[in-house]
């Protein structure tokens, strides 16, 4: 076995890592049940991760662990959290969950006056209100609970920004009319404050995630946390939230693509970053099939080019087992990661072309809280990747970024974007004063210079 004595690294310096969940159901009847000693310490030796993301809690609310907060799933043979985390400690290696927050199907099963109520006044069966207490009596103390009990390094949460909702319980109504004054409560675009109360829900959804990290941060200190896919292209705003670091998993099947926009996005948030590569994917009328190491390899690639970290999700089996062919290509894309890492990790672009995106007119367009935006981020996209074929390093940034940085570019654009803020215009037209070169694309953006 390992190195008991060599201690993981923080998030903040990781390079590479692996993650793995199973969303545990109450139809399991063999969690853990082949998991061994053996097995991890093999993965570890041959993979070399710098942290591991093991299942614990996914969307449908069972845990993989026997807990006494909520609900365990009844198919647990083995704990498979207590031998992950024995040897995870032995070799040095972070251990991190994957924890559903915000959806929580059996949850809001038990309880639903947790759930997030939808605009039509039917109660939603998969995702719990910020509003509620569901956050105090169960998503807190759970995260407590498995954080002392397997003395974990983390915790990576899913189902959050891109699975929280407008939400329209007497809860959610009443603290907005509390706040604004505001009786006549919106239910679709067209009706009268309808923007701020998806504002208003916004704030609430950066409290909630706030209020966890603060309370489990001082409950164990070093315990590292983010809120998958917060302050990405999905929420791009100024980082307010205490996340310990930016993580999220991107698209399965247009990876490359995904991955262009993502890594470049949030390298201009200076935070410390990550970025997940699905192992397996799907075909159109296909099953899903694992990825070849050399399709890995082309997805990490376009991430450690920006300067961030890589790891890669995979499924075990239902009773835990990981097959050594997959360990084998998890082994060979962590190679081709480590070759590159004194070159790549942490660094910066050399400022070439900005590309705007716009928080303005996605937050004004969309009926969502949060992305994902689909159509909506369709202008930057063509933007972009007209720009990476012809060769350019292109960095893409929202509104308060590209403020801070507009002097370091010489190049910079706005895709057909309807709104932007008045700071930014201002800055801006100082800029293309001062000699800087703005190029407005589409009708849309020309008409914001109209004046």
């Amino acid at each position: 076995m390992g190195n008991s004595t060599k201690r993981p690294l923080s998030r903040k310096e990781t390079f590479f890592g692996l993650h793995f969940d199973l969303h545990p159901q109450k139809t399991d009847t063999q969690l853990g049940e082949h998991i061994t000693e053996n097995m991890i310490a093999n993965l570890i030796e041959k993979v070399r991760p710098d942290f591991v993301q093991y299942d614990c809690k996914g969307h449908a609310g069972y845990t993989g662990y026997p807990t006494k907060v909520g609900w365990a799933s009844p198919g647990i043979k083995k704990d498979s959290l207590e031998i992950w985390r024995k040897v995870t400690k032995e070799y040095g290696v972070g251990l991190f969950i994957h924890y559903s927050g915000v959806w929580d199907s059996v949850a809001v099963e038990h309880h639903p006056e947790w759930a997030c109520v939808n605009a039509d006044g039917t109660v939603d069966t998969n995702i719990t209100s910020t509003f509620s207490a569901y956050i105090d009596e169960l998503l807190i103390p759970q995260l407590k609970e498995v954080a002392d009990a397997y003395d974990l390094d983390g915790v990576w949460v899913d189902g959050e920004c891109w699975a929280v909702k407008p939400d329209f319980s007497e809860m959610a109504k009443t603290a907005f009319t509390n706040a604004t004054g505001i009786k006549d409560i919106p239910v679709k675009r067209g009706d009268p404050y309808w923007l701020e109360y998806l504002a208003f829900q916004r704030e609430q959804f950066k409290k909630y995630v706030t209020k966890y990290i603060n309370i489990l941060h001082a409950h164990k200190p070093g315990f590292e946390i983010t809120s998958n896919w917060l302050y990405s292209t999905l929420v791009p705003e100024p980082v307010t939230v205490p996340i310990d670091f930016i993580s999220g998993d991107f698209s399965p099947n247009d990876s490359v693509n995904t991955a262009r926009l993502e890594a470049r996005y949030i390298a201009s948030t200076g935070m410390p970053w990550d970025l997940m590569a699905w192992g397996f994917n799907s075909g159109n009328s296909c099953g899903w099939s694992i990825k070849t190491a050399l399709q890995l390899k082309q997805e990490a690639s376009v991430v450690l080019a920006q300067g961030g970290g890589f790891q890669i999700y995979y499924q075990p089996t239902r009773a835990g087992w990981i097959d050594n062919w997959m360990v084998d290509i998890m082994a060979e894309v962590a190679e081709f990661c480590r070759e590159r890492q004194a070159v790549s990790h942490k660094t910066q672009t050399v400022p070439q072309v900005a590309v705007l995106l716009s928080c303005t007119s996605l937050y004004d367009k969309a009926d969502r809280l949060f992305g994902s935006w689909g159509a909506f981020l369709n202008p930057l996209l063509g933007v972009l990747h007209a720009l990476l074929e012809l060769h350019y390093s292109v960095d893409v940034m929202a509104e308060h970024k590209l403020i801070e940085n507009l002097n370091q570019y010489p190049v910079v654009i706005i895709p057909e974007w309807h709104k932007i803020t008045d700071e930014l215009k201002s800055e801006l037209l100082d800029y293309v004063r001062d000699g800087g070169q703005l190029l407005l694309v589409g009708v849309e953006s020309a008409s914001l210079f109209r004046d």
